[in-house]
Parts: structure tokens; C-alpha cells; sequence
């Protein structure tokens, strides 16, 4: 017989109750079976499980040190069990989402901690890139929900829930030159190079953030972080996510003398129309939602 899923159960029901006829109640059979069945597990193992010579069967030591290894393959089992009416339920064999490069991930990190808790056998994947590029792989099928940020205008294709916004401020390298002397003026800002978070192929269809006449694009947030460091330009970057930057001097925030420091622009989940939500990324858009 060796282990497998009914002897495994079995084996520990042995363990926790302390006796043969108190796990044999617990699984609906009887005591007789019950012995029988550790007996035919004993013989195909080679060595004894329980020492018959007491009152009640006592694990050997053998036994005591399958228990922990028993128990975690039984949880296992478990977790494959709902999880497999769960998949006939709705829920996805695969959550994967979206995320824009700019967008400060600690809130959907902490919702997918709640869907791992719930679902711990669904496999999740996260993948970031810049604005158009995710809408893209959205489109594209190869995610099934994103986060990114509220366009100017509707996709008819696309539903979207709003969870949130970010405030994109800008930054310039502490030494730069433009932060000497009187607060600037935005426009000041007109002709002096931009560094940007973009797609390495696609055109760049949020223009808001866009100041400068010349910019440089790199696809992740933390080299257009660190090439502006490097004194290569200014950027547009969320407040959340480059908070840091700014409490260890490495980069400063610009005051501007006609308009406040702060683009706020809000934060969708969306998905597609055609592509309703399964199970897992419902859960997903309704936890970031609150």
C-alpha cells in the first residue's frame, strides 16, 4: 500500500486521537479496518509504525519523524482539493497583472498577499513596463488586468475601476545649476532636457507629464531615476515612489513661482470588455478599490 493520500489521513488520524478505535470513528470505519490498514502500511514499510505492546498504540520513532512531513503533504492535498473546485468555480489557473513602471506598487503587493492567503495554489505573476507597453500586453492577452494611468479619453474596448491617483512632481539632481537663485517659473523648464519613463517601441500617448521640447526615454523607473541623479535632465516622478530619493538628498523637488509642484493623475485597474474578470482578478480590482 505504501503512502498515499488515504493512508496518509489515516496514518495521522492514528497520531492525533491515540488509538485505533478513536481514529476509527473519526473517519466512519472500524477499528478492525483501521489496524488492519497501519498493519499492511507496516508490512510494505519494512519496520513498525506503533508499538502495539501498551494499551493504546504509541508511535515509534520512525513514525514521529513522518508526522511533520505527513502533515504538510495532507495540507497539500488539501489545498489541491479546493483548489480544484475552485478552478470549476471561476478562479483562473493564472492571475497575470499589469503594472505601470510609474505607479507606487505597495497597495496592489499588499492585495495579492490577500488573494495568495485565499488562493495558495494560484499561480500570480506581476510584470511592469511603461504606460503604453502594458496597455499593450492587455490588449495583446497577456494580462488580465493592469494597473495604469486614466487616459485623456475612453477606450471603448476597456472597463476600468478607480483606486487611486498619484501626485508626479518634479525632480532635478541636488547640484543642478536651474536650483540656484530664485524659485523657477514651470516654463523654465520648456527647454531644458526631460528625462521620461516610456515604451522602447510604442509612441507615447500620456502626454501630460510632458514639459520639455527634448526628452530622453528609458522603459524602467529606476534609471530615468538615476539619470536624473546624474545630472542628464529633470523628471516628471511619482511623489510616493521618489519620497526617498528626496529625504536623502539625492534629488531635489522644484518650487515653481506660477503653479504648484504636482501633477495628479488618477490610477485605473482595467480590463478588457470582452475579457470579463475571473474570480481571482475580481478579488484583486475590489481589494485595491477599497
Amino acid at each position: 500500500m505504501n503512502f498515499n493520500s488515504d493512508s496518509i489521513e489515516l496514518f495521522l488520524a492514528v497520531i492525533e486521537r491515540g488509538s485505533f478505535s478513536a481514529a476509527a470513528r473519526a473517519l466512519g470505519r472500524v477499528p478492525s479496518a483501521v489496524s488492519m490498514a497501519i498493519g499492511n502500511l507496516e508490512a510494505e514499510l519494512g519496520y513498525a509504525l506503533f508499538d502495539r505492546s501498551h494499551r493504546e498504540p504509541q508511535p515509534t520513532a520512525m513514525a514521529l519523524s513522518l508526522v511533520p512531513h505527513a502533515r504538510l503533504i495532507a495540507e497539500q492535498l488539501k489545498q489541491l482539493q479546493v483548489h480544484a473546485v475552485e478552478l470549476s468555480l471561476g478562479l483562473e489557473s493564472k492571475l497575470s497583472i499589469g503594472v505601470v513602471a510609474d505607479i507606487d506598487r505597495r497597495r496592489l503587493l499588499a492585495a495579492i498577499k490577500v488573494i495568495a492567503e485565499r488562493h495558495p495554489l494560484l499561480d500570480i505573476e506581476v510584470l511592469t513596463a511603461p504606460q503604453d507597453d502594458v496597455l499593450a500586453m492587455l490588449h495583446s492577452g497577456r494580462v488580465s488586468v493592469c494597473l495604469a494611468f486614466a487616459g485623456l479619453s475612453m477606450n471603448v474596448h476597456e472597463r476600468f475601476q478607480f483606486v487611486g491617483s498619484e501626485r508626479m512632481i518634479a525632480t532635478l539632481a541636488a547640484d543642478s545649476p536651474l536650483l540656484q537663485g530664485q524659485d523657477l517659473f514651470l516654463e523654465d523648464l520648456v527647454h531644458v532636457r526631460q528625462i521620461v519613463v516610456a515604451s522602447r517601441d510604442l509612441p507615447i500617448s500620456e502626454t501630460r507629464p510632458l514639459v520639455a521640447e527634448s526628452h530622453w526615454r528609458t522603459d524602467t523607473l529606476e534609471t530615468a531615476l538615476e539619470m536624473v541623479e546624474a545630472g542628464l535632465g529633470w523628471g516628471n516622478f511619482p511623489l510616493s515612489v521618489v519620497q526617498p530619493w528626496l529625504d536623502s538628498g539625492r534629488l531635489k523637488r522644484l518650487n515653481f513661482r506660477n503653479i504648484e509642484n504636482g501633477l495628479v493623475l488618477p490610477v485605473h485597474a482595467v480590463w478588457l470588455k470582452s475579457q470579463p474578470l475571473q474570480k481571482g482578478a475580481s478579488a484583486l480590482v475590489e481589494l485595491l478599490s477599497h
